[in-house]
């Protein structure tokens, strides 16, 4: 076919006969419009990708025809060949792209190969849940190796009303790239989140006072034997339909001795929930955990904690039962919320119990290491948030150095301090 100007007119004029022909312009070398034999229109530029004859040579798709004029696909077909002059190899790079993983096709990756494989379960659901609800809708389909820091600052920075979960963001991605890195899907030491200012975190710790507790205790006891009453809402249209017999909200033993032992022990939620008969020692007045967040892990039974589980009916292979007797119980909410409902303690968490077990003991100045310890924390640096509690040497320093101003402020010997008596 004679080489003509690639014009609209042209193109259109360009009709299929039965074969794959290229239509070449007449005034840049190696533009044109491929025709397919589907009738299939597009804009190529072909070029040679090296010196000499012997070069292999290569044909890079600018665009199908109707997504750009053929004025744009003749401009960027300069760009390409201006490229080519100077040594790049635009078509195979542009192959070499194409093999990339988006975002969310390394995602999946490094959960199949990496998160379920390497970490323990509720780690991997928390992997899977920011990635699938937060990082994929975001820039799931960026390539992997086009994630650029504005990008990952934009979506940080739309969580600043989370920013425990807008930094936890951070963390998974610089997890992810971790990995890509590996893996060889990015030169290694990319990180696309590393650089981001981080949200300051305030802690969410909140310890239970004894009157607190009490309140507490009182709650689950009457959730557990003649229920906690709840109002109904005489101006909607179903409380009518409320049956009055039943405005209560009962808690079954099982979920009392879970609360019950969440205070007593100090343990996390799930070495609760996921606690099997197999792992409970009376006799030695143990719990011997084979896996939980800081590993291996013993659990001292004290007194209470001994009387609530001698308590429990070994129904099944797990302490606290689900719905099903050989599957533990899902979680704890509907029991916790009626219970603080009740107590007036709305926005204590269950995790709360954990601090106020740790409050307790270095309030009682039972020192760091002993709580951590009991706790299992694998870093002396995860129970120092507990050392402003810890004040029973500070106090005693306290009074012995007021004693000693006292006494000399008075002229007498050294003055003893006695504890305030509570007025009734």
């Amino acid at each position: 076919m004679t080489a003509q100007r690639i014009s609209k007119r042209t193109v259109d004029a360009l009709q299929s006969n039965g074969k794959e022909f290229t239509a070449w312009d007449d005034t840049v070398s190696g533009f044109g419009v491929r025709v397919r034999p589907t009738g299939a229109k597009s804009y190529v530029v072909v070029y040679r990708a090296g010196a000499g004859r012997g070069a292999p040579v290569r044909r890079y798709t600018i665009a199908a025809v109707g997504k750009i004029t053929p004025e744009r696909a003749r401009a960027r077909a300069k760009v390409i060949l201006g490229a080519v002059a100077h040594g790049h190899d635009p078509a195979n790079q542009k192959t070499a792209e194409r093999g990339t993983p988006t975002v969310a096709e390394l995602a999946a990756l490094f959960m199949a190969a990496h998160v379920r494989a390497k970490r323990k379960p509720a780690t991997a659901e928390f992997y899977r849940d920011i990635l699938d609800r937060i990082v994929k809708p975001a820039v799931g389909t960026t390539k992997a190796d086009k994630l650029s820091r504005l990008q990952v600052a934009k979506l940080h920075s739309s969580l600043a009303k989370t920013p425990f979960q807008a930094n936890r963001v951070l963390a998974v991605i610089g997890s992810l790239y971790a990995f890509a890195g590996r893996a060889g899907t990015v030169p290694e030491g990319v990180n696309p989140a590393r650089g981001v200012d981080k949200f300051k975190e305030s802690r969410r710790e909140r310890f239970l006072t004894g009157e607190e507790l009490e309140r507490l205790g009182n709650a689950i006891r009457e959730a557990e034997t003649t229920g906690i009453p709840w109002a109904v809402d005489e101006t909607k249209p179903t409380a009518k339909h409320a049956p009055k017999s039943a405005r209560v909200t009962k808690i079954n033993p099982s979920a009392a001795a879970a609360l019950r032992l969440l205070l007593f022990t100090g343990c996390r939620l799930r070495e609760i929930l996921h606690l099997r008969w197999e792992y409970v020692d009376i006799e030695r007045g143990c719990l011997f955990l084979p896996d939980s967040k800081s590993g291996r892990k013993t659990i001292i039974l004290n007194a209470p904690a001994l009387a609530v589980l001698n308590g429990l009916e070994r129904v099944g292979p797990y302490v606290i039962p689900g719905d099903r007797l050989d599957q533990p119980r899902h979680d704890l909410k509907r029991p916790w919320d009626a219970v603080i409902g009740r107590a007036g303690l709305l926005g204590v968490r269950l995790h709360d119990l954990r601090h106020t077990y740790a409050s307790f003991g270095a309030g009682g100045g039972l020192g760091l290491p002993i709580i951590g310890r009991l706790l299992g924390h694998a870093q002396a640096a995860t129970t120092a948030r507990y050392a402003h509690l810890d004040n029973h040497p500070l106090r005693r320093a306290s009074e012995a150095i007021a004693g000693r101003i006292a006494a000399a402020l008075n002229g007498g010997p050294a003055a003893s301090v006695r504890r305030l008596q509570r007025s009734v």
